[in-house]
């Protein structure tokens, strides 16, 4: 079995989750054009706390963490089925590290399943969480996704839920697509970096832009995860789709194992970077 593709996905406002725009379609090619996972391991920003763990239960629950968004957004369901025999082969897959088994407590957040809803709006393959661990330094990070890898031969896709670039109190809610400059600056560094020296991508810690870009690391961390996958395997992480939201937000999508794929089909709503020739921009 061939390697299956890792994602990262900047997932910006729950809203997506009803809206159609230029990313929800992106995220719809995605899921359309590139190989169907046996599984799907997702790391979603919003499972950060003091523990590291997988979920476990045979149906997760659709989590509504977030207030003040239409009701449409609450009554949303997205009814994938768990694997609880994955989640244990993921707890052996990464010893030493620990990762406890979650039963009951969490189940499939809004960085979750705003996405997945695009990518696999069938909910008929199966999703585990992983959690991000708040308590770890970020080389915890890097070496927990490296020993993930083999999940990728064992068709289980892996997706990271985040925003490289993610500060809410700078937020300017009625510019959609504008962003800061240092936004900007910080986001082009991350591509860098990462078409560069993944294994390296703390070094993006000690840029100028990085406090205001990071105030809080929950949503940087899941980017590690495809950093680590990418050092583990050798490669470099693609990017997918750039843009910006509100200011503050970076939607940038990162891909691993994932461009040729998407490059096969000339109808893909995915815009891949400038350096692809012309001829095989328009995917």
């Amino acid at each position: 079995m061939s390697k299956m593709p890792v994602l990262f996905i900047g997932h910006g406002s729950p809203m997506n989750t009803l809206e159609q725009n230029d990313f929800t379609d992106a995220w719809k090619a995605f899921g359309h054009h590139l190989p169907r996972p046996r599984a799907l391991l997702v790391v979603s920003a919003h499972w950060y706390f003091g523990a590291t763990a997988v979920t476990a239960m045979a149906q997760p629950r659709t989590i509504h963490d977030f207030y003040g968004f239409p009701q449409a957004l609450f009554d949303f369901e997205y009814p994938a089925p768990g694997d609880s025999d994955l989640a244990r082969e993921i707890t052996e897959l990464v010893k030493p590290n620990w990762v406890g088994l979650d039963r009951d407590q969490w189940g499939l957040d809004h960085g979750t399943w705003s996405v997945l809803t695009h990518l696999y709006p069938d909910a008929d393959i199966p999703v585990l969480q992983l959690s991000i661990n708040a308590l770890k330094p970020l080389d915890y990070h890097l070496e927990l996704a490296a020993s993930l890898h083999a999940l990728r031969e064992r068709g289980v896709m892996i997706v990271a839920s985040g925003n490289v670039v993610h500060n809410l109190q700078k937020i300017q809610w009625r510019q959609r697509d504008f962003a800061y400059d240092w936004a900007k600056r910080f986001d082009d560094a991350v591509v860098q970096q990462l078409a560069q020296q993944p294994e390296d991508i703390l070094r993006i810690c000690d840029h100028p832009d990085y406090d205001l870009a990071v105030p809080t690391p929950d949503h940087f961390i899941p980017l590690l995860y495809v950093a680590g996958l990418a050092a583990a395997d050798g490669t470099k992480p693609e990017a997918l789709v750039r843009g910006y939201s509100m200011g503050s937000i970076s939607m940038t999508c990162y891909g691993l194992g994932a461009g040729l794929h998407l490059r096969e089909n000339a109808s893909c709503a995915a815009r891949l970077p400038e350096h692809i020739p012309p001829d095989q921009t328009n995917i």
